[in-house]
């Protein structure tokens, strides 16, 4: 049960991931504020990515109070991702994700995806994506609009978008040490299974100085680089509060590295 509960509540930083290489416009009406939100402060992650020591990408992502619409109780999870001021030849990358949970089972409602990127070593993508959860079918309804695309994919039960991960993370109880973690995730282009193993280090965070944690490291197949396999490793405190500190990506093209620069909550 416990390992379980766990694929349910994995950190944002594996989040960032996904959306990046796997890979705000939001679908509304009739929204206004829950009438019993279960977190009252927003937060706001900064994250910084050096290649070499080279800053190359910002990151932020956002999760709201809460608010109500057509008569669900929901979360609202938001998170942007910029290339900065690298030779563009390389790669250029203005990406934004919206994903839409309800509050109660934490499952996934709808998951927005704006995509605009292009480089030498990434793969040229411009297209807005809508992926509808069907939970209680295990089910995804995946739309692209401006090119009339739409197609149903069967999913296992307990998948989610990368964000309601996020959202579950920061939001659900506590993280069981020593286990093996496998996590079902869909981003609209492939359900990935993932396995990650569990080790305790210590590592030395911009804001927090020199603290504990646990690091998750995994193997997976990388969309953007033609399937072509690397490595992800997450570290996060031991703490109660498990920050998301850093992500390390061991990629094709070499080692990007993510440090949290800030967080915000209120």
């Amino acid at each position: 049960m416990g390992n379980k509960n766990w694929t349910l509540r994995m950190g944002s930083l594996l989040m960032i991931a996904i959306i990046l290489w796997f890979g705000s416009s939001a679908y509304g009406g009739g929204q206004g504020p829950a009438s019993d939100p279960e977190n009252g402060s927003e937060k706001a992650f900064h994250y910084t990515a050096k290649k070499l020591g080279i800053p190359i990408l910002k990151a932020i992502i956002r999760i709201g109070n809460g608010y109500s619409e057509q008569g669900k109780n929901l979360y609202k999870i938001e998170a942007q991702v910029i290339s900065l001021k690298v030779p563009g030849f390389m790669f250029r990358m203005n990406n934004r994700f919206t994903s839409f949970m309800e509050m109660d089972p934490f499952s996934p409602l709808r998951y927005v995806k704006e995509i605009d990127q292009e480089g030498l070593f990434i793969e040229r993508k411009n297209y807005l994506q809508t992926i509808t959860f069907d939970s209680i079918h295990h089910k995804a309804i995946v739309e692209k609009k401006e090119a009339g695309e739409k197609r149903e994919v069967l999913l296992p039960s307990h998948t989610y978008d990368p964000l309601t991960m996020f959202a579950r993370y920061h939001l659900k109880e506590g993280l069981p040490p020593d286990q093996e973690i496998r996590i079902s995730i869909f981003d609209g282009v492939k359900c990935r299974q993932m396995v990650f193993q569990l080790k305790k280090s210590r590592i030395r965070s911009k804001i927090l100085g020199e603290v504990d944690a646990f690091c998750l490291a995994s193997t997976t197949a990388f969309s953007s680089f033609g399937e072509k396999e690397g490595n992800i490793r997450i570290w996060y405190t031991v703490n109660g509060k498990k920050i998301p500190v850093s992500l390390e990506l061991d990629l094709p093209i070499g080692v990007v590295r993510f440090e949290l620069d800030q967080l915000k909550e209120g």
